[in-house]
């Protein structure tokens, strides 16, 4: 980037599976995670106030401050434990056990 004092840091969020809304920002150096979802306007498209956000995948405060080229990722929460949906996926493949 060509200005010392503009970051520029995309904000994502998955709705549901296959579904991606990814917006691109320039904000000002020193804003927030909070500065970013409000320019986003995500909130206003998805129901996001009670989501975990997170940096690169390393969950985020809102008051934490961006460097250039943060990714800002909302994550959904899990409807099912993913060590539960790899067993049941193993076992639809295998089939129902015999006896």
């Amino acid at each position: 980037m060509g200005h010392a004092d503009v970051l520029s840091v995309t904000v994502v969020y998955s709705p549901r599976a296959g579904v991606v809304d990814e917006v691109l920002l320039s904000l000002q150096e020193g804003a927030t995670v909070a500065d970013a979802l409000r320019a986003s306007g995500m909130s206003a498209r998805h129901d996001t106030d009670k989501l975990a956000v997170g940096v690169w995948g390393v969950l985020a405060a809102l008051d934490d401050r961006l460097r250039d080229r943060d990714r800002i990722e909302l994550y959904r929460p899990l409807l099912v434990d993913p060590k539960e949906a790899r067993r049941l996926r193993q076992q639809k493949q295998r089939g129902p056990l015999k006896r």
